[in-house]
């Protein structure tokens, strides 16, 4: 009767099944990619996590731990595993604890695919129809390609190809065996098995599945002993990718998000960027490195925080690991918690579970914290928090996150492409973009364009104009007296324009300035892109003491590097749908369009002569001296109080700007110019960019003269004039201070 009832139940059920088109159609919901222009991967936008595999691109290592851990008879079984059923049944009769499932592989496609996650069992018997139904229509192969490609893996991983890539940083064929054991253990319990969240029930999940890899013989006893033997190491942040670009991936999101709002995370889109690998690497080494050294001329603060310990019963207590969940990490600042401490030797716990030493050198940064005279409330004791890194040679070294942030932009000037974009010291920190949105005083970084206006205004390279003390009433200001001074406090008297732009000379630039007029100024500094409004009309402007982002200062600078043409900085090339076929594409106008035309050409040549000069004797020597190389040309920055860093310039292939300060302007710290802030890290991303592009010079425009130009100095032995502004003799230039160094 029983029998009979059952298979009426199954002739009136069967049918009625939902159809397998979405199994046999299967389009899931892949997210935004965005990549490289030239084509890796720098960030995944979406719900789910994913990356599509077909079956042959899985390597047998992957498919066997997958089926040790989850379906040993998946090839024999026609959907419902009766030997494994019988067998659970029995451990469950006689275990009396933890009950053991019995789900295959096909099982659980059906209940990934159509059913819910309620255990009952009319909801069990409708998904072991199901998956009668399933291996009826699909292969073998078909159904672990789906299974393969739609588990849950933690994370917001779905698939095991998007596993690979979040918790190992690979490819699913380069995987190990120990690394497709720890994955294939996954699916059980995402959560209590995720080796990033509970790394030692992952480890001991992963010890299983090796065990029955084993057992059913598709790995050797070698094989088993090493994969035991090897330590993994598991990615703990999922955004992480192959380049760090994490400010431009979501700047290419949000363009993205703006044209495709409707289904921008769901259908595959893909956002080609214009940065390049190269580029955007060079310019992140050079970021942080920088950072790390202005950090480091300042000492160590001390302790972070301190940790509750009292939980703690041994160096290697899970209760450890729980304590540094929430710290945010950055990839070579590492977060870990003494453990002891004392003037010749550190102790901590790192989290993941390794300990980990410090003494020597490696104590060195961080030495007057650990002496007993050290404040109480930062003394590195047991339960202090500090951030630990690896030296070249692989040794412990305690260090410390830095407080300052920082930003960098490269571009080609004649297309405006830009090449590498570094928003900030750490995106995990801060996703503020301080390469967009920052709005700081550019300093003496903007001298460059009230020199360019006062050539407009018929001054040359060799006007004579004083560098002495003024002073200005308040009935000149309009508020209250003011008393600008040279950063060096030196002044030198007369000299020629160049050397003073060299020498990045205060008030030079004032009289220049107060002579060419600064409604007049006002205006001309539009022609770069500068907003008005941003720039008040006031002497002030001479000294940088408007508003700029370092986007507007790069575009800026590229008008003097392509000889006077106003180019507009973009970061998405191409968006393609998931077809590959092109949804969107950028259409630049490059440099020597006469409508892009911002400047003179002329006068932009006559700058890129004077901006060569401040890297080759002025400010920013150090750029010519470590480059070897006399066609770079730019201009440090130092604002008031040391606030902001600059240093903004170009080669002919590419136009740079690096900016160094703190989210709540303070003081850097004295001597801490645009020179030795920013300027190295700028040298840093150009060693490596221009490495083997040969030296190139800018092709003189016409309507210039070169004069003979007597006189002291480092400047050239002639001198350029726009030919309406040649003079009957070109009057020798002042005999120049040799004892003032030039600093910016």
């Amino acid at each position: 009767m029983l029998v009979a009832v059952a298979g009426i139940v199954l002739v009136l059920t069967y049918p009625n099944l939902p159809s397998l088109e979405v199994l046999t159609d299967y389009r899931p919901k892949i997210p935004l990619r965005v990549y490289t222009a030239d084509s890796h991967l720098i960030g995944e936008f979406g719900e789910e996590r994913r990356a599509v595999v077909r079956i042959e691109e899985v390597p047998d290592i992957m498919k066997q731990a997958i089926l040790s851990a989850e379906d040993e008879r998946f090839y024999q079984h026609g959907g419902v595993d009766t030997l494994g059923v019988l067998r659970a049944a029995y451990f469950n009769l006689i275990g009396g604890g933890k009950r053991q499932g019995a789900s295959t592989i096909t099982q659980q496609v059906a209940k990934n695919f159509f059913l819910s996650s309620e255990k009952t069992y009319s909801r069990k018997f409708y998904e072991a129809l199901l998956s009668f139904k399933i291996e009826h229509n699909l292969a073998k192969d078909q159904i672990l390609e789906l299974y393969i490609n739609q588990i849950f893996l933690g994370q917001r991983a779905y698939g095991f190809g998007a596993a690979a890539q979040i918790y190992f940083g690979k490819p699913l064929k380069d995987l190990s065996v120990a690394e497709a054991a720890m994955l294939a253990g996954l699916p059980k319990a995402p959560s209590a098995y995720n080796p990033v969240v509970n790394p030692k029930r992952a480890r001991l999940r992963q010890q299983y599945v090796l065990r029955r890899m084993h057992e059913l013989g598709f790995i050797d006893a070698k094989q088993h002993e090493d994969a035991l033997k090897q330590a993994l190491v598991v990615k703990r942040d999922a955004s992480e990718f192959a380049v760090h670009a994490e400010f431009v991936a979501e700047m290419a999101r949000q363009i993205a998000a703006e044209q495709f709002p409707d289904d921008v995370y769901t259908r595959g889109l893909r956002v080609y960027t214009t940065i390049l690998k190269a580029d955007q690497e060079a310019a992140y080494a050079s970021v942080r490195r920088g950072v790390f050294d202005y950090d480091r001329r300042h000492g160590y603060r001390g302790a972070e925080a301190y940790l509750d310990m009292k939980d703690v019963t041994s160096d290697q207590d899970e209760t450890l690991d729980e304590l540094l969940q929430d710290i945010s990490s950055t990839e070579d600042l590492q977060p870990a918690v003494v453990l002891q401490a004392d003037t010749k030797l550190v102790r901590a716990y790192r989290r993941g579970g390794e300990l980990v030493t410090m003494s020597g050198d490696g104590l060195k940064f961080a030495a007057r914290m650990i002496d007993e005279k050290a404040p109480p409330n930062k003394r590195l004791r047991r339960g202090a928090l500090i951030r630990v890194q690896k030296d070249d040679k692989g040794n412990w070294l305690i260090v410390q996150m830095p407080e300052a942030e920082a930003a960098f932009m490269a571009v080609d000037p004649q297309t405006g492409s830009v090449r590498a974009l570094i928003g900030g010291f750490d995106f995990n920190r801060s996703k503020f973009n301080h390469a967009t949105q920052a709005w700081r005083q550019p300093g003496s970084s903007f001298k460059p364009f009230i020199y360019s206006a006062s050539l407009e205004k018929g001054f040359t390279p060799a006007s004579i104009v004083h560098d002495d003390p003024i002073v200005f009433p308040a009935s000149v200001t309009g508020s209250q007296a003011w008393e600008p001074k040279n950063y060096d406090g030196k002044y030198e008297g007369a000299m020629r324009m160049r050397t003073a732009l060299a020498k990045s000379k205060n008030m030079v630039s004032i009289r220049l300035l107060q002579a060419i007029g600064v409604q007049y100024a006002q205006d001309y500094i539009t022609h770069f892109g500068f907003e008005a409004e941003k720039h008040p009309p006031y002497l002030t402007m001479a000294l940088g003491a408007g508003s700029v982002t370092p986007w507007q200062m790069v575009s800026a600078y590229a008008i003097f590097a392509n000889g006077g043409y106003r180019i507009q900085p973009y970061i998405v090339h191409q968006i393609q749908d998931e077809k590959k076929q092109i949804l969107a594409q950028a259409q630049p106008e490059p440099a020597g369009n006469e409508n892009l035309l911002a400047i003179d050409p002329r006068n932009a040549y006559v700058m890129d002569s004077m901006l060569r000069d401040v890297t080759i004797y002025g400010t920013a020597a150090r750029a010519s001296a470590t480059l070897k190389r006399r066609d770079l040309a730019g201009k440090t920055g130092t604002t008031n109080d040391h606030v902001d860093a600059w240093f903004c310039g170009y080669q002919q292939t590419v136009a740079a700007c690096s900016w160094i300060g703190f989210d709540q302007p303070k003081n850097l710290g004295n001597g801490e110019t645009g020179g030795s802030a920013a300027l190295p890290t700028w040298i840093g991303y150009m060693a490596k960019v221009l490495k083997d592009v040969p030296e190139s010079f800018m092709p003189q425009p016409e309507g210039l003269v070169a004069v003979d130009a007597p006189g002291h100095g480092k400047g050239p032995a002639k001198e350029l004039f726009f030919k309406e502004n040649v003079p009957a003799e070109v009057p020798p230039a002042p005999p120049e201070d040799e004892t003032s160094k030039p600093v910016d």
